[in-house]
């Protein structure tokens, strides 16, 4: 089944958060708290402003995304759970970027 969100949502599948503590400890199922992070799955084609111009997305499907802890309505789309979301619950990008190294004067 295919599912295409409407207007300014997203369709974010949740990234899985870490089994171990820093410290190597295993975190059991049920102390886990559900991550915050995700990936996009869909995005809608964007909303509309009072013109009725399409103002588009920012982001695009395949970028890792942080939301907040209460954000999006979960569903469950051919056994899988996921989060449908307005484009303004969300957070900010994740990019792994590397720092630039600065040249030698």
């Amino acid at each position: 089944m295919k599912f295409r969100p409407l207007h300014d949502r997203v369709v974010v599948k949740r990234i899985d958060a870490e089994e171990k503590s820093a410290g190597g400890i295993i975190i059991p199922d049920t102390v886990k708290e559900k991550p915050s992070q995700g990936e996009i799955v869909a995005v809608g084609p964007g909303g509309r402003d009072e013109a009725g111009k399409l103002i588009p997305i920012d982001v695009n499907v395949g970028d890792k995304v942080l939301f907040g802890k209460w954000s999006g309505t979960e569903v469950k789309i051919d056994g899988q759970d996921l989060l449908i979301m307005k484009e303004s619950d969300i957070m900010g990008v994740l990019t792994d970027a590397a720092p630039a190294k600065k040249k030698a004067a």
